[in-house]
């Protein structure tokens, strides 16, 4: 079932690094509706990685609301943050993470092992995998190959239907397309919204390329929105 409305939701969140020479990290709002691709932009040490991980739960918030298709992160204990993590959200990384001598298949399907909601809404988990990987413009005689044997626009087509398959209503993109050229970038985004598009998924792509910005329904950047404090003890 889709998720209409808004998706992400964070009200004045905050959360301090522990450690020496720690910083904080506070976001007093950000949204991302049901659909909507949004680009958030910021250079490197204005808190990107925290937020990113503050969305997908591996870390909890000191305060604050952060809110996934009607779940508060916050109030969920880390085992149930991590079940809900993989239900809710697909994450693309930055390196792909694919298990290199695992098939296309066996990364696509991944996410299903730990969130059984999530297999339910695949159906025949294989037959999506494999429209997936057609739609994102793989051959279908790849779909059995080992992932360290494809090439990087490859494995990279292949962690977006990894992040895809089973339809969660919220896509992470941690700087997919860095190591892309111009024309690498327009294909890969157009596949990528296709796909989000045909799902009414909503996609929050991190990035420090403000050439990007004219192809998200809107872009945010990290120092509009969060404050970051370095804190010597």
């Amino acid at each position: 079932m889709q998720v209409t409305g808004t998706v992400l939701k964070l009200s004045d969140v905050s959360y301090r690094w522990p450690g020496r020479w720690a910083f904080s990290l506070t976001v007093p709002a950000l949204t991302v509706k049901a659909g909507e691709a949004v680009l958030l932009l910021g250079e490197s040490g204005s808190g990107k990685s925290t937020l990113l991980s503050l969305i997908c739960g591996t870390i909890p918030p000191n305060e604050g609301a952060i809110n996934i298709a009607g779940t508060d992160l916050a109030k969920l204990s880390g085992g149930v943050r991590d079940r809900f993590r993989a239900e809710q959200i697909g994450v693309i990384f930055q390196q792909f993470n694919l298990l290199p001598f695992g098939s296309v298949v066996d990364n696509v399907l991944l996410p299903l092992h730990f969130a059984p909601k999530r297999r339910k809404r695949a159906g025949d988990a294989v037959a999506e995998a494999t429209n997936l990987c057609k739609a994102l413009g793989l051959p279908r005689d790849i779909i059995y190959a080992k992932a360290n044997k494809l090439s990087v626009g490859q494995q990279q087509r292949v962690a977006v239907a990894r992040a895809l398959i089973g339809q969660p209503p919220l896509i992470i993109a941690d700087e997919p397309t860095s190591a892309l050229d111009a024309d690498s970038q327009a294909t890969f985004l157009e596949l990528l919204f296709a796909q989000t598009a045909a799902h009414n998924t909503s996609l929050l792509m991190v990035s420090h390329d403000q050439r990007l910005s004219k192809q998200f329904d809107r872009v945010v950047c990290m120092e509009d929105i969060a404050q970051v404090k370095r804190i010597a003890a």
